[in-house]
């Protein structure tokens, strides 16, 4: 299996990308949270109209994890397997820490315990370390253990706890993790 991310850049792929938002928050999160916040806040932070915000006015960047099986030897004749896309993933730079926010890295619920988060993780050692970049954070909610196991197992320390108020009587209760650049 290989792992690559592709940009989105057109709108056709934000519209994608939102329908995949919701179908992994749905997957995962109301067992955590419940569905009246789920619900909150696929439309409040990982809605079509949100990611268009977050592109044109707060300088997002946003990819697709694509996963491409290598089981077919080219020397065979048959064609290339199609990379297939399997999970999102975006963030952006805080000039005034060095710093890269990781706000989501989000998989399908069949490509998830694959190592897909670890090769994000890379990935964005590379982005950040060819942008001259010191370092990169996330927050993660407090009860989710799968998320804290991979951002532990990739060189993650928390840093901070906080619990936001994101209206409607819905509070995020997270840590703030950081991995520094060497």
């Amino acid at each position: 299996m290989s792992v690559s991310f592709r940009q989105v850049e057109r709108d056709e792929e934000v519209e994608a990308l939102a329908h995949m938002a919701y179908v992994i928050w749905n997957e995962y999160w109301p067992e955590l949270i419940g569905q009246e916040q789920t619900d909150y806040m696929v439309e409040k932070f990982q809605s079509l109209n949100a990611f268009r915000t977050d592109i044109a006015d707060n300088g997002y960047e946003y990819w697709f994890i694509m996963e491409q099986d290598d089981e077919t030897p080219a020397e065979l004749g048959q064609a290339s397997p199609t990379p297939r896309i399997v999970g999102y993933t975006g963030g952006h730079v805080e000039s005034e820490t060095n710093r890269f926010f990781i706000s989501k890295i989000y998989l399908l619920k069949e490509h998830r315990g694959k190592g897909l988060c670890s090769a994000t993780i890379r990935f964005y050692d590379e982005l950040c370390r060819n942008r001259g970049l010191g370092a990169m954070y996330l927050t993660v909610n407090k009860a989710n253990e799968m998320g804290l196991r991979a951002y532990r197992g990739n060189g993650f320390e928390v840093i901070d706890s906080v619990e936001t108020d994101i209206g409607e009587g819905f509070v995020m209760d997270d840590y703030i993790m950081e991995k520094k650049l060497k």
